[in-house]
């Protein structure tokens, strides 16, 4: 090759023999090696054709130094010198890495000495870089001469402390919920990185440069070297694909990407099941092994490298205390007495002093969990062992999340052993279901804890009065434990829970109360997020399933706990509220019955109120003689006297009248919108929350005797959590007022953009148009969720003359699901109510 074209072109040739070869035959670590040589060789051509003084030594350095170079990935270099480079020589520094682009590299260079190696080496990510170092062509005595400074200067201690601190920092990066849903493959949790992290350390310390090496340093064995050798080549599988489909550097499992990258690997889709939701099962099972083998060697490096003379402490007969560690006192005790397995972990609890396990018990467990089979799962004492576990005051959730990650909780319980790393694209479940179970399982056990009180008053004060807790914990372990078989989950998940319950003992009264939470565990969510709580028949169609307070207290805590172990996204003070209004609702209508005067005593509480502001009936009573019943009994007492008082003397305003307050619940605003009644008004105030990014969460539509509009909406910031809404209150009064006032017909609202997740997981629009309990017309839409979506909605009603009575809204993650009571000419006529069905269809699709 005698010119930038001939190595550019034989550089792509190279490359695109390599991804041909790799379609065929993929094999990750020899694709890898392989386009480290060419690329290799490619460099060493641009080097001679610029014949580079022989005194330079060319390094590749990071991962690249270690001889893996995904398809992608930038490509780190350093020239080291050994003295600073006259002008001259910079020159030809700046024409030959010029010439590196030229022929299609993307190269990270540095330039150094020796010196300056050893000085930069003090920042860690420098010294990683430098530890991989290896020589492509060059003065080689030049090269050597760094590695030995570099290793004197070399503290080992320091190094594994440092690299331990940088991971904890990297994962807590990277866990947020966007990452768990598209996780990045190199930097996550349980990603190639945490690989990388223990090489380092090992390469660092002398105790071996591969998997293989550690096993012959005893650090691992030869088994557990295979295995992360196995997990390894998948994830280096998954990272190679993906920058070839994306054709640039792509590190994230984007939902772009997964069905193609399922398809690729010949992973098909099933019936209950995606084939992306298939290849992230696999990656996060991979992702989970990959922690536990990471936390073992770093365990076994930090004995190695910095042992400690801890106080020992005898236990029992089979565990003692190694400082502030569990061990047990024969690595082969969980193989030879499988029980004590369990038994560990219900150490672990009732010893609070313990930090966790030592690293020969933690290999020892991970190495035993084949043991717990049929015959170990039948035995007495182990069911009740488990049921101790669940028993104790303290730990429950360490204790299940550690027995999940070693994969003891799977092999006990088969049933979640096969949702563990399922994931669910809802696209508000940002959990895979087995993370979900278990956060679950934590929001109960938080109820009890007086630190989380401020968050959860209601929940805090109910569990402290709930016998038996566990059976709440067995019903957070169930309920969703049947997903991706088909069919109705919960139905599902009955039976198993119903055999759990049964082996393990339970009461025949707490068995039927654990089947029933499996089986009823949505229908609380259900009722308050779509049906109108103001109706007493919805309340005593709620009360007809729950057969006590015991069930109305179990279901409650259990609702609250699973809403918010979907996403931190999904949960808000909205959803507490309704949930809590629900719950007080049935509580009242299970000990008296259906109120014989609802309205009347809604009107009482109302007056009282007012009266505190020195406001006596005579006052409104002009209003109030135009509101029918309806009106009270769809709004609170406080809401009414908030709106009597703002309206008593201005009954009959010709202009609008619009008002804000901070909602009660502690998020986000009540709006109150009064004014003569027309067409589109709905649509129009839709539209104007849409322009201004506000989530309309509530509203509640009502039209007075003499022709007024009197409609309450709760609103949210759709993009900040943390909005100062007092701020806003001002602009929202005027400027909807200004735009209620105009004569101006309204546009019809755009359609918003579709997220790209719906763009690769849509959601199935329905719209159903059906009579509720009292025979009035119930609009249900669900949807995936976009900007401006009600707004069409809105528009599309008022077009075919609907007038909407109320609107319950209702977001999941990306999934809307709305209902709106609604009325209007021929709605009883299956061709009206078709071709509105048809046309919100088109407009929602």
């Amino acid at each position: 090759m005698h010119s930038t074209a001939e190595i550019r072109s034989s550089l792509q040739a190279a490359r695109a023999a390599l991804q041909q070869q790799y379609e065929r035959y993929p094999q990750p670590a020899r694709l890898l090696h392989a386009h480290a040589q060419a690329v290799d060789q490619h460099l060493c051509a641009v080097w001679q054709l610029l014949v580079m003084p022989p005194q330079l030594a060319l390094v590749a350095v990071g991962g690249y130094g270690r001889g893996e170079l995904y398809p992608k990935s930038d490509i780190d270099l350093l020239i080291l010198l050994s003295t600073e480079p006259d002008p001259a020589l910079e020159q030809r520094l700046q024409e030959w890495v010029s010439l590196l682009w030229d022929i299609g590299l993307e190269v990270g260079h540095s330039i150094r000495t020796v010196a300056q190696c050893v000085a930069e080496s003090a920042d860690v990510t420098v010294q990683t870089n430098l530890l991989e170092a290896r020589l492509i062509t060059g003065a080689a005595p030049l090269f050597a001469a760094m590695r030995n400074a570099l290793t004197e200067h070399l503290d080992h201690r320091a190094f594994y402390q440092v690299k331990q601190k940088e991971q904890a920092q990297r994962h807590a990066r990277f866990l947020d919920a966007d990452y768990n849903l598209e996780p990045n493959l190199k930097e996550s949790p349980g990603g190639l990185r945490d690989l990388h992290s223990v090489l380092w350390i090992s390469r660092a310390c002398n105790l071996g440069n591969s998997w293989a090496e550690l096993a012959q340093a005893e650090m691992i064995t030869t088994a557990e070297a295979r295995a992360i050798a196995r997990h390894e080549a998948l994830l280096q599988n998954l990272r190679i694909r993906l920058h070839y489909l994306a054709g640039r550097r792509e590190d994230r499992l984007l939902f772009d990407y997964q069905t193609a990258l399922a398809e690729q690997m010949h992973i098909a889709a099933t019936t209950a099941r995606r084939a992306s939701e298939h290849l992230m099962q696999h990656y996060y099972r991979t992702k989970q092994a990959v922690q536990l083998l990471n936390a073992v060697l770093l365990q076994n490096m930090q004995a190695r490298l910095m042992p400690e003379s801890h106080t020992t402490q005898i236990l029992n007969a089979h565990f003692i205390t190694r400082g502030d560690l569990l061990e047990a006192r024969d690595e082969l005790l969980f193989e030879r007495e499988p029980s004590t397995i369990l038994e560990s972990f219900l150490l672990l609890q009732q010893q609070p002093q313990l930090a966790g396990f030592s690293a020969p018990t933690l290999r020892a467990l991970w190495r035993a969990h084949p043991k717990i089979d049929p015959a170990f799962r039948r035995d007495p004492h182990n069911r009740a062992l488990f049921m101790t576990i669940l028993r104790q005051p303290r730990g429950l959730t360490h204790a299940l999340r550690r027995m999940n990650q070693i994969g003891i909780l799977g092999r006990y319980l088969p049933a979640f052993g096969r949702i563990v790393g399922q994931m669910q694209h809802d696209l508000f479940h940002v959990y895979t279901v087995d993370e979900h179970i278990l956060m679950v399982v934590r929001n109960l056990r938080r109820f009890m804890l007086a630190e989380y009180e401020h968050e959860y008053p209601l929940c805090s004060k109910l569990i402290k009065d709930f016998a038996r807790p566990e059976v709440l914990y067995i019903a957070g372990l169930f309920h969703d434990i049947a997903k991706g078989r088909g069919g109705d989950h919960s139905k599902l998940g009955r039976a198993d829970a119903t055999r759990f319950c049964k082996q393990h003992g339970l009461t025949s009264e707490d068995t039927e109360l654990v089947v029933w939470l499996v089986e009823h565990h949505l229908s609380m969510s259900a009722t308050a997020q779509k049906q109108d709580l103001s109706d007493q028949d919805v309340i005593a169609a709620f009360a007809a399933k729950i057969k006590n307070d015991r069930y109305l207290v179990a279901l409650h805590l259990l609702t609250v706990a699973d809403i918010r172990g979907t996403s931190p996204k999904v949960w808000n003070a909205w959803k507490g509220k309704l949930l809590e209004d629900l719950f007080w609702a049935t509580r009242r209508y299970m000990v008296g019955g259906k109120i014989a005067d609802q309205i009347g005593e809604i009107r009482t509480r109302a007056q009282e109120m007012l009266r505190l502001y020195a406001i006596i009936p005579e006052v409104y009573a002009t209003l109030w003689a135009q509101l029918d019943a309806d009106y009270f009994l769809r709004h609170e007492p406080n809401e009414i006297a908030w709106h009597t008082r703002l309206l008593a003397h201005r009954v009959n305003s010709d202009a609008p009248i619009v008002k804000a307050r901070l909602s009660r619940i502690g998020e986000g605003i009540q709006v109150m919108v009064y004014t003569p009644d027309r067409p589109y008004l709905f649509a129009r105030i839709c539209g104007f929350f849409e322009h201004l990014s506000y989530n309309i969460l509530q509203a509640k539509i009502h039209t007075s005797q003499h022709g007024y509009a009197l409609d309450s909406f709760l609103v949210m910031d759709a993009n900040n959590g943390k909005t100062a809404y007092r701020d806003v209150m001002n602009y929202i009064e005027f400027e909807l007022t200004r735009e209620l006032a105009s004569t101006v017909p309204p546009t019809p609202p755009k359609a918003g953009r579709i997220s790209r997740q719906l763009k690769h997981f849509p959601i199935t629009a329905e719209v159903t148009i059906a009579p509720d309990e009292k025979g009035n017309p119930l609009l249900a839409i669900t949807a995936g969720d976009r900007p401006g979506l009600l707004a069409r909605i809105a528009y599309t009603l008022a077009r075919h003359g609907i007038e909407v009575r109320s609107a319950r809204i209702n977001t999941l993650g990306a999934r809307a699901e709305d209902s709106f009571k609604i009325a209007g000419a021929g709605l009883a006529e299956v061709p009206v109510v078709t071709a509105l069905r048809e046309e919100l269809l088109r407009q929602i699709s």
